[in-house]
């Protein structure tokens, strides 16, 4: 019996491989008085024989490390859809996206009690890539809630 192998779904995520750096924008929200910059440092890894991607994220504010999370993205065959865990030092349970890709656009959403999230990753340009992560009380109308614009380091 062969081994299962990743197939054109997983190739689609592996775009996001690599050790990626580069410059956030937080709008006002909760967490966020008032508009602030960030240094944003990303690390995804083809995991698993070529079946997931795995991320760790790191956000700096100045000096101190702001936020950290953790990522697991996947197909899912049986839903037909891209998934992503994600964990961070907030302390809350693992929040689930799941999305499609449209192009080179990935958007995953998410509800969990404190409303629901909305994940757009932008792979259209080589070596780089763009990130917004919007929120929503109604699963209507969505804000900004952070934006960033990283290029690849290795």
């Amino acid at each position: 019996m062969d081994m299962p192998k990743p197939g054109e779904a997983h190739r689609k995520l592996h775009k996001l491989a690599g050790r990626w750096e580069g410059t956030e924008i937080m709008h006002p929200s909760p967490w966020v008085r008032e508009r602030a910059e960030a240094l944003g440092r990303v690390e995804n890894r083809i995991s698993l024989d070529g079946f997931n991607v795995i991320q760790d994220y790191e956000q700096r504010m100045g000096d101190l490390v702001s936020f950290r999370g953790h990522g697991v993205f996947s197909w899912d065959m049986s839903q037909g859809c891209f998934t992503m865990h994600w964990w961070d030092n907030m302390g809350t349970p693992a929040n689930v996206f799941k999305g499609d890709f449209r192009g080179d656009l990935l958007t995953l959403d998410s509800q969990s009690p404190m409303g629901h999230s909305r994940a757009i990753t932008d792979l259209s340009r080589p070596n780089a890539y763009s990130f917004r992560m919007e929120f929503s009380q109604d699963g209507k109308q969505y804000v900004p809630f952070m934006e960033g614009s990283y290029t690849k380091k290795s």
